[in-house]
């Protein structure tokens, strides 16, 4: 018996010897600048199909049996790295790549692998190339990441002169826009010809148009992800840009070589010096600055903390009137690796967008502020089981602070109704799960567990099914007046058809706490913030996407069609006639119901070589049906889009001139007109019947740009940028408004305005 359970322990014992793992860890950075490489895959050569990915912060972690191995680490554009490796023990090797050397021939430099769009288990996801957006023509000549993306299938322009963007038929305030993880509430300058994020101070953009991750939450329809360059913390670097209506300024360089360093980006526009000359535009107020920090420093090898932040401010008006608005974000943020397989995030965040309305008249001048404010902790854990598993999970906590509308005046005799602050504590816990089930399937799953407290200090009402204010409750600022809880399942999945084909499935259930009101055709800054109350409910979507993708000649082209279906429940509008301006008691004024928004996406497109480019399309349509708007009948809103089209081509003739252009065409948006007119005591009164029920004209456009490297050398670069937008001179309707003809008072005429013909532009960029 002795004998037998011995020779049983020999045997666990040896099989446990024998099963013995260890951990393969560390960071991958750029050699010559010090950035940390996100995606760089990490390979063991003796063992097929075992690897990992740099994570959003270049760190991997690979476990596997104890032996001696010939590790690969690779990224596009870099040199191979190579390394025999003995595990007998957990084993941090930190990795600089060096780039490829130019004299190879074009060099490609993105942070996925080549076949990735294929693989990945994530759906409806694109991530962008920073060098690829800096050749694409958009507005003035400036690099623009949201008008580029924009060009992308199921992401859509909100419009010339409009801020934001439509993501499969969600509204403008449905995104998440993240900086450095610091939400952005308005991530335009100049009403949405420029964006607020500066290219030069970019180091990666990630999408999430179909089932996000469930680590991003609190919008229905994507996340834009951004990230800031963390600096060269090699050498100084300065580099920028003269344009006819901008300029900007980029400085980067080591706080101390080979541990730290920073970066700081602005821009500049100056439009209104130019007005200035002409003395019918001598008061008139058109500027928008922006500036980008970062700071990094690396404690040790398994510590890490960084700060980074932006500062934008935009002006328009004339002598007696003017809008200023602006975003202020910060982000804390401290990186630890646990151990080889635990790495976490702690951040802290504050956000801030705020604007404000001047008026001047004879008597007295009136200031009306706004502003929505975010204080955010936020801890994000990620597990690295084995090669075949990573797991993800974590917390947030965020105090809003939304203020409507404080109206002033300079007159003491002036009194305005004064709008109620209003605060609110939104939490959520997640965790996702990352699996390789099989060489061929590859499955991520999560649930999200999120809770919206609207919190006291203020009066808060009651509404009859009129809109009418029944009661009145006050709450001191200790109290809870409402809380929601909601949980957020999330899944995608990857099937492999082939080698280079796959089909990609997911579903999403997301809630939006924050809701944006808009009352007009077109965006602005001025659109009213309001949070989940006693009566406005928390807005809910439910997405499902099936897509098929294939890559093409060595993944040099990219194919994909994808089709999605979203359910939307408790969507808010306002009612007919609803009064909006300085309305205390605005809750009566809205109305709720349901939406629901389906569509088609192809996109085909070339990656590698002289000339690439793409071309995306999209068919969709986005209905709501609300009590008391269009009869109760579904009814389009106003982000519908029937067809959008986008090609764009670049072209690089030799090493001193490239050429690219880009094509735009999609319907024209839905808006309300009036479908008759009366008279009432003589002045005429216009009849609306139907919500939605009219459409813009259709919009197209083409944009041209040719850029010349004039210099390029070992420690000086520069180049000439040449673009124009709108070339052929299309006027594509801004808004139309009706007014009786002044020759026929039986007739009303339909005034159409346009902001843009034809935009020129030269730009002169410069490092060293």
């Amino acid at each position: 018996m002795k004998k037998s359970f011995l020779l049983l322990f020999l045997t666990l014992i040896s099989s446990v010897l024998l099963a013995q793992k260890y951990t393969l860890s560390g960071t991958v950075k750029d050699a010559k600048t010090g950035e940390t490489i996100i995606g760089a895959i990490v390979r063991f050569t003796e063992l097929k199909g075992v690897g990992a990915a740099a994570n959003e912060y270049g760190f991997y972690s690979v476990t596997v049996p104890q032996g001696t191995y010939m590790v690969e680490i690779t990224s596009i554009g870099y040199k191979k790295f190579s390394k025999s490796v003995t595990l007998d023990k957990n084993i941090m090797l930190n990795v600089p790549l060096e780039m490829e050397s130019a004299e190879l021939g074009e060099v490609e430099i993105t942070a996925d692998k080549k076949d990735d769009h294929v693989t990945n288990a994530q759906v409806g996801m694109e991530k962008m190339d920073v060098k690829e957006i800096s050749k694409i023509p958009v507005f003035a000549g400036e690099k623009d990441i949201i008008k580029t993306l924009q060009l992308t299938p199921g992401i859509k322009s909100a419009g010339d002169g409009n801020a934001g963007f439509y993501v499969r038929g969600g509204a403008a305030d449905e995104n998440l826009i993240l900086l450095d993880e610091a939400p952005v509430y308005n991530a335009s300058h100049l009403l949405g010809f420029f964006s607020t994020f500066n290219s030069d101070a970019i180091k990666d953009v990630t999408v999430y148009k179909g089932g996000m991750p469930a680590q991003y939450g609190g919008r229905l329809s994507s996340v834009l992800d951004i990230k800031m360059n963390d600096g060269n913390d090699q050498k100084y670097h300065v580099s920028g840009g003269i344009g006819l209506i901008s300029s900007k300024l980029n400085i980067e360089g080591p706080i101390v070589k080979n541990r730290g360093s920073f970066l700081i980006a602005a821009r500049r526009t100056y439009a209104d010096l130019f007005l200035k000359a002409n003395k019918n535009f001598s008061d008139v107020k058109l500027n928008f600055y922006d500036l980008n920090f970062k700071a990094n420093y690396r404690i040790n090898d398994n510590n890490r903390i960084f700060l980074s932040g932006y500062f934008g401010q935009d002006q328009i008006g004339l002598s007696s009137f003017g809008i200023n608005w602006g975003n202020a974000t910060g982000t804390l943020r401290w990186n630890s690796i646990i151990n080889p397989k635990f790495f976490s995030n702690t951040s802290f965040i504050f956000s801030n967008y705020d604007y404000k309305i001047g008026l001047s008249t004879s008597t007295a001048d009136i200031d009306i502020k706004s502003k929505i404010r975010d204080y955010n902790l936020k801890e994000d854990f990620t597990y690295l089981p084995g090669p075949k598993n990573k797991i993800k999970f974590g917390f947030n906590s965020i105090h809003h602070t939304v203020t409507p509308g404080q109206i002033s005046s300079s007159d003491p005799s002036i009194i305005f109704t004064k709008l109620q602050e209003r605060y609110a504590w939104e939490n959520a816990a997640y965790v996702s799960h990352e699996i390789t089930v099989t060489e061929k399937l590859n499955i991520i799953y999560g649930l999200r567990l999120t809770s919206f407290s609207l919190l006291g200090g203020g009066d808060f009402y009651s509404y009859d099914s009129k809109g009418d204010a029944i009661a009145s409750t006050h709450y001191s600022s200790s109290q809870i007046v409402k809380t929601y809880v909601n949980l957020e399942p999330r899944a995608s999945a990857s099937y492999m058809l082939g080698k280079t084909n796959s089909i990609k499935a997911g579903y999403a259930r997301n809630v939006q706490n924050l809701h944006l009101l808009s009352n007009s055709t077109t965006s602005s800054p001025t659109d009213l913030w309001i949070t989940s109350s006693q009566n406005v409910k928390p807005e809910t979507s439910d997405q499902y996407s099936i897509g098929y993708f294939q890559n093409f000649k060595d993944n040099k082209f990219e194919f994909s069609a994808e089709v999605y279906y979203k359910n939307m429940q408790n969507q808010v509008d306002y009612k007919d006639g609803a009064n909006t301006q300085a309305n205390d008691k605005i809750e009566g004024e809205l109305l709720f119901g349901k939406g629901r928004a389906y569509g088609l996406e192809l996109f085909i497109k070339k990656k590698y070589g002289k000339f690439n480019g793409w071309i995306g399309y999209t068919l969709s349509r986005t209905e709501k049906q609300i009590d008391g708007i269009n009869n109760g009948d579904w009814y389009v809103a106003k982000q519908d889009r029937t067809h959008d089209i986008s090609i764009v081509g670049i072209y690089d003739i030799n090493k001193k001139w490239s050429v690219s252009a880009a094509w735009v065409f999609n319907t024209g948006n839905a808006v309300t007109f009036p479908s008759g007119k009366y008279y009432v005591d003589g002045q005429v009164q216009y009849l609306y019947t139907e919500r939605n029920g009219y459409r813009m004209p259709n919009y197209h456009r083409l944009d041209v740009s040719v850029t010349w490297y004039k210099r390029k050398t070992a420690k000086f670069e520069s180049s000439w940028n040449f673009s124009c937008y709108n070339v052929y001179g299309r006027e594509n309707a801004y808004t139309i408004t009706f007014q009786q003809d002044p020759d026929d008072a039986s007739k009303t005429q339909a005034v159409q305005t346009s902001l843009f013909r034809w935009v020129p532009s030269v730009t002169y960029n410069f490092k060293f």
